[in-house]
């Protein structure tokens, strides 16, 4: 049974331009810029130094916090800097600096685990840890510690294949390409919860993938289930998806798992099943690269540190100089500034937008008509966030759950008067957080 989450918008999918183009692999650059910081959590410490030789696969940062992910080199060659570097989200980042010899040659650790049924749960979860791996939809909260904090209290497992953000199809392309990994890792997480049963949810929009998992699926008995859900953005939310499925309704603050489910996105599955049968870790990403500036949208296997324009310029570079950038979906992503920046785990897509297209208004009006509040799939007040935010009244903001906006930009999408709604969310929680300290 599908229930329904209040609030969310259907904005128009724009994914026709590279829903038809299979995955291809962008060869990597010769200089690589790998940042310590690609996950949420605590940023990686080094673990080589300028001039010494690194083999892909290898290990080269990690930390002893609960919630990190360690990075391991994504080509072979030799380290040419330990620096900060220009970094997605805008800030300088530490960063490893890496001349690409050309040859790929694997560290010796890069071999394969075995089985999920041959691996204990133990196992899988260190295997998981060890890779690298997070949230692959976005988010990137590292996956083993996602993992640790529900066990025991996970009964409802979940992998997203929703995609519901505009113009992203590299969640798709996995699934039509890579069905049997992404079921593979699927198992894997099963056998780590020590679960008989999980859930596969895609939006109504992915037929195509949504028979490709099913073929892959035993003909009778499966414990795993393709969920087909109406396409409503956003339907991928965590806590969106845990309510269509399961009809639990997580509460203010808290997380899946303190309703006894688990989120995991499709790539991070195909990527978990990756890790076990092949000992790759995490170096590399799917990107689609479209919007009205790219010349010849693609999807693209990306090695992590490469740089964005050398991602842009596989597509054969922009129409026109675009007047936006962005890392991720148009709803959700984050502005580029810097074109040297380096792909990282989060970049699921990179977005290039031609002049005159969302436009902006100098200084917007509320008319109070409401409509933020409808839109919310929070059940939030965005309008009076927003005033709140203005004024500096940090405590009604708090008082009115600031903290529990997603951000997924549905507020600003139907807002007729254009304020700039969830940029002051942010500047609000950031000045909150700023208190805090």
């Amino acid at each position: 049974m599908a229930f329904a989450f209040q609030g969310g918008v259907h904005p128009e999918g724009r994914k026709e331009s590279t829903r038809h183009k299979p995955i291809e692999t962008l060869p990597p650059p010769g200089r690589l810029v790998v940042p310590m910081n690609m996950h949420i959590g605590a940023p990686c410490e080094p673990l080589v130094k300028v001039g010494q030789t690194v083999l892909a696969g290898e290990k080269i940062a990690d930390s002893a916090a609960p919630v990190s992910a360690p990075i391991h080199a994504p080509v072979s060659g030799k380290v040419l800097a330990v620096e900060p570097m220009s970094h997605p989200s805008g800030a300088k980042v530490l960063s490893v600096v890496l001349e690409n010899d050309g040859r790929d040659a694997l560290h010796p650790g890069v071999v394969p685990f075995g089985s999920v049924e041959s691996l204990t749960a133990e196992e899988l979860l260190t295997i998981t840890r060890e890779a690298g791996l997070v949230g692959m939809g976005g988010a990137t909260f590292p996956t083993h510690t996602k993992i640790r904090s529900g066990l025991g209290k996970v009964n409802a497992l979940i992998l997203n294949g929703a995609e519901c953000e505009p113009y992203i199809t590299s969640d798709y392309r996995i699934m039509l390409e890579a069905p049997e990994e992404v079921v593979g890792g699927l198992g894997a997480l099963m056998k780590i919860f020590g679960l008989d049963k999980a859930v596969i949810a895609i939006e109504s929009n992915k037929p195509d993938a949504i028979e490709a998992l099913r073929r892959t699926l035993p003909k009778r008995g499966s414990p795993i289930r393709v969920a087909m859900l109406p396409t409503r953005y956003p339907q991928g939310a965590e806590k969106q998806l845990v309510r269509v499925i399961t009809g639990r309704e997580i509460p203010p603050g808290g997380l899946p798992a303190s309703v006894g489910a688990a989120v995991f996105n499709v790539d991070t599955a195909a990527a978990l099943h990756r890790a076990i049968t092949t000992g790759m870790p995490l170096i590399r990403r799917i990107v689609t690269v479209a919007g009205s500036g790219v010349s010849n949208p693609k999807n693209l296997s990306v090695r992590l540190g490469t740089p964005l324009s050398d991602v842009f310029a596989a597509t054969g570079g922009f129409r026109e100089q675009p007047q936006k950038v962005i890392m991720g979906g148009p709803m959700m992503g984050v502005a580029q500034y810097d074109l040297n920046a380096p792909v990282i785990k989060a970049t699921n897509a990179l977005l290039a937008f031609s002049r005159g297209e969302g436009p902006t208004v100098k200084n917007p009006v509320c008319i109070r008509c409401g409509r933020c509040a409808r839109a919310c799939p929070m059940r939030l007040l965005p309008v009076y966030l927003y005033q709140y935010e203005r004024k500096n009244r940090l405590d009604e903001c708090e008082h009115m759950r600031i903290a529990d906006c997603i951000e997924c930009g549905c507020c600003s999408y139907v807002c007729p008067g254009r304020l700039h709604l969830v940029h002051s969310f942010r500047t609000a929680k950031q000045k909150l957080r700023d208190r805090g300290q």
